[in-house]
């Protein structure tokens, strides 16, 4: 009888541990910042991801399409790559390619602005 106890109270422990990760899970993500509060080079940026990114990865959601949605990409512990989302570790993917993505050429001011941009998402 006691074993069948500790059995009922593990399962709704874990029961309990389930819906709690669950539930973190289900966090929203921080929204994007308005276009009407863009700098500059945000709208820069944003101009170059049409250009060169949207093909293949939503800006504001975090569906794919070809590539990963980037909502929060800059916001959030890391990557679909497991990876921080450091400037250094975007710039290195965005210029070397990665897996599926291709590299991508762009002018160091290009590269700026997307980056720009990127912390906006």
């Amino acid at each position: 009888m006691r074993t069948r106890s500790l059995a009922i109270s593990l399962a709704i422990q874990a029961l309990g541990l389930a819906a709690t990760l669950a539930l973190a899970g289900c966090r929203s993500l921080p929204p994007s910042k308005p276009e009407a509060l863009w700098t500059i080079e945000e709208a820069r940026g944003a101009q170059v991801f049409q250009q060169k990114c949207a093909r293949c990865h939503h800006p504001t959601t975090t569906r794919p399409l070809n590539g990963p949605g980037l909502q929060a990409l800059t916001k959030v512990k890391s990557m679909p790559s497991g990876a921080p989302p450091t400037d250094e570790r975007l710039t290195r993917v965005i210029l070397r390619g990665r897996l599926n993505m291709p590299a991508i050429q762009l002018t160091d001011d290009q590269l700026s602005d997307l980056l720009a941009y990127l912390h906006t998402l």
